[in-house]
Parts: structure tokens; C-alpha cells; sequence
């Protein structure tokens, strides 16, 4: 959430205000956490290793599987590449 925060205020062509971005925050406060238990570890060294990410990146895209997203959203991963299950989609890039 935090990293969201600052790149809608100074990553984006039009930033957002607080308002904005404390209804998005409320709203993604909704959304289900994907908690890395240790199996999640086993599978992003798996993932790490398969796409050659770097580890954080691979826990990430571990999460994003278990928890079924079509897509994820970054801007450090390759643009329209799949992962898995999983296609990244840079929402910074127009």
C-alpha cells in the first residue's frame, strides 16, 4: 500500500490527490491477503528460479497466483509477460 501511495502522488502524469487515494486504500482494504506460509516460499524459489525474477518479485508472483489473479499489476516485472497463470500489466506505461 505504501508503494502504491507514492507513485499515484509522483509516478503518474496526472498525480492523485489524498482523497483519491485514501478512497482507493479503503477500498483495497477489502481485497483477500495472501499470507506467504512456507509452502508460498517453496513455490517462489520454484518461480524465481523458472523465470529467473528476482526472489521478492517471485513472492509476489506466487501470491498473485494462489490467490487467482489474471493479472498484476507493476511496474518491475516485463510488460505483458505471463507468468504462470499470471500476466503483468504496467499501470504507470500509457
Amino acid at each position: 500500500m505504501q508503494e502504491l501511495c507514492v507513485n499515484l502522488r509522483r509516478k503518474v502524469a496526472r498525480p492523485l490527490g489524498v482523497d483519491e487515494i485514501r478512497r482507493l486504500v479503503n477500498d483495497y482494504m477489502s481485497w483477500e491477503v495472501v499470507v506467504n506460509a512456507p509452502e508460498a516460499v517453496i513455490q517462489a524459489l520454484e518461480i524465481e528460479v523458472r523465470y529467473k525474477t528476482s526472489f521478492w518479485d517471485a513472492l509476489i508472483l506466487q501470491a498473485a497466483e494462489q490467490s487467482g489473479a489474471a493479472i498484476l499489476y507493476s511496474e518491475d516485472l516485463a510488460v505483458k509477460q505471463n507468468y504462470g497463470t499470471v500476466r503483468v500489466v504496467n499501470p504507470l506505461v500509457g
